[in-house]
C-alpha cells in the first residue's frame, strides 16, 4: 500500500459528533474528503438541507443527520440505539461534541457542573463503550476524542470544563490501553485557540485577545479546516500504530 493509499478512507462510515459548525464540521468535511461517508449529530442538526450535509453530499460522499441533546442520558441512548439499527458498521467514531459554561468557580453552579459533565465526559464515554463494542467484535476501528488545552491547564472561570477535558485525555489513555491489542486505536485531538462560535467572546476582548496571540508561536487563532489534516490521519491505517496519544493543534501554544 502506497503512502497516500493509506490515507484513504474509501468504503468507511464515520459518526461525527458536533458536526453542524465549528471544528466538528471541519473534521466531517475532511474524512468526507479522503472518501468516507457520514453520520452526523448535533443537538440542532437539521433532518436535511444543512451546510454540512450539503458540504458533504457535493463530495459525492452519504450523509446521514440525528439531531440528539446529550445532556439527556436516556436520548442519547436512544440515539445509539438508532444508529446500530440503522449502520450496524461504524468505522471511525469522532467524538467531537461538547459544551463551555463560563462563571468564577464559587459561583458555578450545580447545574452548570451536571451539563457539562454529562456532555462533555459521560456521554463521550458511553458512545464510545457502545460503538466500540461493535469494533471489539469486528478486531477493527478507530476513536477519536476532541480534547483541549484544558487537557493540561486549568484554564479561568471554566472549572466544569476543564474536569471534563481533563477526563477526555485519562479516557483516551484508558480505552487504548483495554483496545489497543484488538485492532482498535484511541487517540484524542486537542484544540489550542481556534476561532469559532465557543471562542467569540475572547476573540472580542481587546486585552484577551491580544494576550493569547502574543503567547501563540504561529501569531494567529487557528481555524477549523486546520483539523482535517489530523483527522483524516487517526482516521486511516497511516495510524494504526499509534494509540492513547493527545495530538496538540495550538499553534505552538503549549510549547512557550
Amino acid at each position: 500500500m502506497s503512502v497516500l493509499d493509506q490515507f484513504s478512507l474509501q468504503g468507511k462510515t464515520a459518526l461525527v459528533t458536533g458536526c453542524k459548525r465549528g471544528i466538528g464540521k471541519a473534521m466531517a468535511i475532511g474524512l468526507a474528503e479522503a472518501g468516507a461517508d457520514i453520520i452526523g449529530v448535533s443537538a440542532s442538526l437539521e433532518e436535511s438541507g444543512s451546510e454540512i450535509s450539503k458540504a458533504v453530499e457535493d463530495l459525492g460522499r452519504k450523509f446521514t443527520a440525528y439531531r440528539c441533546d446529550f445532556s439527556h442520558r436516556q436520548a442519547l441512548h436512544a440515539f445509539i440505539k438508532q444508529v446500530k439499527d440503522n449502520h450496524p458498521v461504524i468505522d471511525i467514531l469522532v467524538n467531537n461534541a461538547g459544551t463551555i459554561l463560563r462563571a468564577p468557580a464559587a459561583e458555578h453552579s450545580d447545574e452548570y457542573w451536571d451539563k457539562v459533565i454529562e456532555v462533555n465526559q459521560t456521554a463521550q464515554f458511553i458512545l464510545t463503550r457502545e460503538f466500540g463494542k461493535s469494533m471489539l467484535g469486528r478486531g477493527q476501528g478507530k476513536v477519536i476524542f476532541t480534547a483541549s488545552l484544558l487537557t493540561f491547564q486549568g484554564g479561568i472561570t471554566v472549572p466544569g470544563y476543564a474536569a471534563s477535558k481533563g477526563a477526555i485525555g485519562q479516557m483516551t489513555m484508558a480505552f487504548s490501553n483495554e483496545w489497543a491489542g484488538k485492532g482498535i486505536q484511541v487517540n484524542a485531538i486537542a484544540p489550542g485557540y481556534i476561532a469559532t462560535d465557543n471562542t467569540e467572546a475572547l476573540q472580542k476582548n481587546p486585552e484577551r485577545n491580544a494576550s493569547i496571540l502574543e503567547r501563540i508561536p504561529a501569531g494567529r487563532w487557528g481555524v477549523p479546516d486546520d483539523f482535517k489534516g489530523i483527522t483524516v490521519f487517526l482516521a486511516s491505517a497511516a495510524s494504526d500504530y499509534v494509540t492513547g496519544s493527545i495530538y496538540l493543534v495550538d499553534g505552538g501554544w503549549m510549547g512557550r
